[in-house]
């Protein structure tokens, strides 16, 4: 597998990953509302950086993205 497309699918697990781990925070009451938010925080921030990695493997031509047929 091409390193760009392994970094892709990292990320996109840390952001799942992320959401769960908020999610599991959520469930646990008003004491664990800063876990929670740092929990969203990192996965708004994966989020960017991932949309950031994919415009600029598209700019560098790592891959090019193609329209619906």
């Amino acid at each position: 597998m091409e390193p760009i497309k392994a970094l892709i699918l990292f990320m996109l697990a840390a952001i799942v990953f992320s959401l769960g781990k908020a999610m599991f925070h959520l469930s646990g009451g008003p004491e664990e509302s800063a876990k929670t938010a740092r929990a969203l925080t990192f996965r708004i921030g994966m989020s960017i950086a991932l949309f950031a990695v994919l415009m600029l493997a598209w700019y560098l031509g790592r891959f090019n993205p193609h329209g619906l047929q």
